[in-house]
């Protein structure tokens, strides 16, 4: 029987075929290479048998924590045949996923309330305060977060032109993910809906973040001032909150609110991929246990896919998210008065065809938005 250790050993020599001195004593090499493979396989065994019932206990926590403190968004995709359907992709080759963020502002009971009909698919007063679709590649080797600005002007199926963020209002999140898809013809794969009173136990889980501010301001809560000076600013909890809930203080209002939430998941991003996060698991517990009972999630994103999707993005960092904004024509007033956000058609039949073809990177470096827009 052949001994697996030594599949490396040089052939007996044929018949007749002198052998060359130099290859007489070659049997302490031979033996090294066994000892040191065994000693690797003992290694490997150790892994197996020890890891995974730590690590997958470790999981296991993370899994529950996720899984039982985010909300189901039960009804969230409107009927299949109201839908945009997926690119085709050669096969063997990852599809491109299209995740649809909302941030709101829920506040008060009613507030929540409201989120709550939305999350639950029903007609609601919701509005989403923010409006991003996160589109990671085929490749994995980028996260492209594309805010809407919500009062942007656009066709809602079935209820003609209006804000975006109305949607919401008129027919929960089934209809805002049909929106989002007529507008852009990419097919919504998972929504998630996040409170911003979960940014503050974001922020504090993580030890604060770092912020570049671009546009110095301050910001009046409650019987608090925040200021936030030119240049990078370490956040806490209640700063970060502040820091993307403010829009009154800007001239340009909600556009420069929108920058700052970039800014702001920008340093997220850092933290989380350059700065260790992953890789600690108390960190990343306590992040996950402050977050998740702000998140409303789609069923399809429990803790597998977000497991899977986390293994794919594994060599993903700070540098590989790019955030910009869809490129709007400035504002103006709707027919009935309204103050509105006009899109630039042009400029997003462009991102949709880039987006159809997966060539969204060769879009976004031709246009220099690798640090916004």
């Amino acid at each position: 029987m052949s001994n697996r250790f030594e599949v490396d050993r040089e052939p007996a020599p044929e018949h007749g075929t002198a052998q060359a001195p130099a290859q007489l004593d070659t049997g302490a090499e031979p033996r090294r290479r066994t000892r040191s493979r065994r000693v690797l396989l003992v290694a490997v065994l150790i892994m197996v048998l020890l890891v995974p019932g730590s690590m997958g206990a470790y999981l296991f926590s993370l899994a529950t924590i996720y899984d039982t403190q985010t909300t189901k968004i039960e009804e969230a995709f409107p009927p299949e045949a109201a839908r945009v359907q997926s690119p085709a992709t050669p096969a063997g080759v990852p599809k491109p996923m299209n995740i649809l963020v909302m941030g709101s502002d829920s506040r008060d009971k009613a507030e929540r309330k409201a989120s709550a009909k939305a999350a639950a698919g029903a007609s609601s007063d919701q509005r989403a305060d923010t409006l991003m679709l996160l589109h990671i590649p085929s490749d994995r080797d980028h996260i492209y977060s594309i805010s809407l600005m919500r009062d942007l002007w656009v066709d809602i199926p079935g209820r003609g032109e209006a804000k975006i963020n109305a949607a919401l209002a008129f027919g929960g999140v089934p209809l805002m993910v049909q929106t989002v898809e007529s507008l852009l013809q990419q097919r919504i794969d998972h929504v998630v809906s996040l409170d911003f009173a979960g940014f503050k136990g974001l922020t504090d889980a993580l030890g604060g973040v770092e912020v570049d501010v671009k546009v110095p301001f301050s910001s009046v809560r409650g019987d608090k001032t925040y200021v936030f000076n030119k240049g990078l600013n370490t956040l806490n909890g209640a700063q970060g909150l502040a820091f993307v809930r403010e829009r009154y203080a800007f001239p340009d209002g909600d556009y420069q609110r929108v920058r700052n939430q970039q800014s702001y998941l920008r340093a997220i991003m850092a933290k989380t991929f350059d700065g260790g996060t992953l890789g600690n698991p108390v960190t990343l517990a306590r992040v996950l246990r402050a977050v998740s009972p702000f998140l409303s999630v789609a069923p399809g994103l429990d803790s597998i896919e977000v497991g899977r999707l986390a293994f794919s993005l594994r060599d993903l960092r700070s540098r590989d998210t790019i955030f910009f904004t869809l490129p709007t024509a400035g504002v103006g007033r709707s027919a009935d008065g309204q103050s509105i956000v006009l899109p630039d058609v042009g400029a997003i039949e462009e991102i949709k065809a880039a987006l159809t073809e997966d060539r969204l990177g060769g879009y976004v470096a031709a246009r220099k938005l690798g640090r916004g827009n």
